[in-house]
């Protein structure tokens, strides 16, 4: 999925990504904020394009991504509806989320993304172990997401909204869009939106997590579906209702020009 964003210059290669491209590093005299938001927006690994599309799926992970983030959920509701026994369930996840770490080494592709995954899972089994309670393996979830949440309308609050640093970059922006009051607003948006898709995965599951193991079934296969498909729908609408006006576009390569 890729969302269109053709007046903006590209930006500088990325080694690696086949042919994608992210926003240029900040000039000599930018401020440290502006060099940390840089850092960031790199790091984030939201990728574009040569001709200015912002690739969603591949900036999710892509496919392998994705199922590294889906798989150790979907095995261990699976194992655990067969067998109804909680340890072996749990293994089989932290067993399915090894695997993809030895497909990374097989690959020799960054670790990082599937060492996350195991801790993850990891954590989670062993809060689940712990209390004994299935649904516990979903329950850090809502910690991670809530802490994005506060991370993201803190950052609206402090007037960097995260969608700015992120997309900034990415359209070659910096920080220059905070100098505009309509870039700044229209970033706020953005963030709200990514915001709104984090509070609806609370709204949704946390009740079925109270309702014990009479509502697991329904709460993994909210996790699955509110996971990675609607983070990438988020992202890519934010990025399209964040996008400049053509004026400002075609102003941006003038002066490139």
């Amino acid at each position: 999925m890729t969302a269109q964003e053709p007046e903006q210059p590209s930006g500088t290669a990325n080694p690696g990504t086949g042919g994608q491209q992210q926003g240029k590093p900040p000039a000599a005299g930018q401020s440290p904020v502006a060099g940390l938001a840089a850092e960031y927006a790199a790091k984030a690994g939201l990728h574009r394009t040569h001709d200015g599309r912002v690739d969603v799926l591949r900036s999710a992970g892509g496919v392998q991504g994705i199922a590294e983030s889906i798989v150790p959920g979907l095995v261990f509701l699976v194992a655990f509806t067969i067998t109804r026994e909680l340890t072996l369930s749990l293994v089989a996840a932290l067993a399915s989320a090894a695997v993809f770490t030895v497909v990374r080494l097989v690959q020799r592709r960054p670790l990082t993304q599937a060492l996350a995954g195991v801790v993850g899972v990891g954590i989670s089994a062993w809060l689940a172990n712990t209390t004994g309670k299935a649904e516990d393996f979903y329950l850090p979830g809502f910690f991670t997401n809530a802490a994005y949440i506060l991370a993201m309308v803190l950052s609206i609050v402090v007037k960097w909204p995260v969608a700015g640093l992120l997309f900034g970059f990415i359209r070659n922006e910096g920080v220059d869009w905070r100098k505009e009051p309509d870039r700044v607003k229209a970033y706020r948006l953005g963030t709200w939106i990514i915001v709104a898709v984090l509070v609806l995965r609370l709204i949704v599951q946390v009740p079925l997590y109270l309702m014990g193991t009479d509502g697991l079934a329904a709460l993994a296969t909210t996790r699955l579906i509110m996971g990675a498909p609607l983070y990438i729908l988020g992202v890519w609408v934010a990025w399209l209702v964040t996008r400049p006006a053509p004026a400002e576009a075609e102003a941006g390569a003038g002066q490139a020009a």
